[in-house]
């Protein structure tokens, strides 16, 4: 934990002007099992600096897994017994009348549909959709960019473009390969619905001796809310590498009405094409579950699932069971 810290402080240390403003972070511990026979464990440290002139984030992690090769717990983050840095980035937003702007510069997840880590870390949900995980012929959450990304817009329609390299973390398998790669990405809002639509170009994270040429993708991802009650969902076409072509999505919904006191109930439903002549893969998924809060900054998150033999390396109903412990600072 202390090296952990360490290097959160350095990464904070490195791009805080002298002048920043109080800084706040926190510190979350994780611990996990599923009947899919893994167990695992993790840490992650985050800091928010807000000076007078950029806001700054940097996310350290450390995490373990215990049993075979699954998707177990891979909502988030890697679990490669070492520290990662995982996000460190400076961010700037100019805001007129009637218009505004912003640019961020560093290292940040790749900006494809729904893709902070809080989304997918800490909303209910222990594994990652099918088209986020690597090793599914889709995209990864693990993606990450090293590079600047400007947005634009107006308050109900913006514009962003992403150019940088892939930084990705994971084993080396689920790591793109060097290179410069794109996204353009437009969202709008209006009343309860939040819409958008994104392009990547990116580099293959499949080996090069039969992944070749560009992975390109394009998806749909939606939000909408309504008296405690939220639907959202992405929908991706595109293809790994030449000759292939994935297509899939999910939808997500999450209620939380007073009457349901700490209890957050989650479900999914997806779906994954992969089209690869005799080696393809048409897999189906479904989660039941809830996020509970038990006490101050400790949370549960439970989820039942049931998916098809194509992607089961073993059981193909299991349950996964988590606690996450945060704490915030100044308190």
């Amino acid at each position: 934990m202390k090296r952990l810290l360490t290097a959160i402080a350095f990464v904070v240390g490195a791009s805080t002007p002298a002048f920043a403003q109080p800084v706040s972070s926190e510190v979350s511990v994780t611990g996990g099992a599923s009947t899919d026979e893994v167990t695992a464990g993790a840490l992650q440290g985050r800091v928010f600096a807000d000076t007078s002139w950029m806001r700054v984030f940097a996310e350290a992690t450390w995490a373990t897994v215990a049993g075979p090769q699954t998707d177990a717990f891979g909502a988030a983050y890697p679990y490669e017994r070492r520290i990662e840095i995982m996000e460190a980035y400076g961010e700037r937003t100019f805001r007129g009348e009637r218009a505004l702007a912003g640019v961020r510069a560093g290292r940040f997840r790749t900006p494809f549909g729904i893709s902070g880590g809080s989304d997918h870390g800490y909303g209910g949900f222990l594994r990652a959709p099918l088209i986020r995980y690597p090793g599914y012929w889709a995209l990864a959450n693990t993606f990450l960019e090293h590079g600047v990304n400007v947005m634009a817009g107006v308050p109900a329609l913006q514009m962003e473009y992403t150019i940088g390299t892939p930084s990705d973390v994971g084993e080396a398998g689920e790591k793109r390969r060097a290179g410069a790669d794109q996204v353009i990405r437009v969202q709008g809002y209006h009343g309860d619905v939040i819409v958008g639509a994104t392009h990547i170009r990116t580099q293959p994270y499949q080996p090069e001796r039969y992944a070749r040429g560009r992975a390109v993708f394009t998806g749909m991802d939606a939000r909408w809310m309504r008296d405690g009650f939220q639907l959202r969902g992405e929908w991706l076409d595109g293809q790994p590498f030449d000759g292939m072509h994935t297509r899939g999505g999910y939808v997500d919904a999450f209620l939380h009405r007073r009457e349901m006191g700490p209890v957050t109930a989650v479900a999914r439903a997806e779906v994954l094409d992969y089209d690869a002549g005799a080696r393809s893969v048409l897999a189906r998924r479904a989660t039941l579950g809830a996020r509970v809060l038990l006490a101050d900054g400790l949370y549960a998150q439970v989820n039942a699932t049931r998916q098809s033999r194509a992607i089961s390396a073993g059981h193909v109903t299991f349950a996964d069971v988590a606690l996450t412990y945060t704490v915030r600072f100044p308190r």
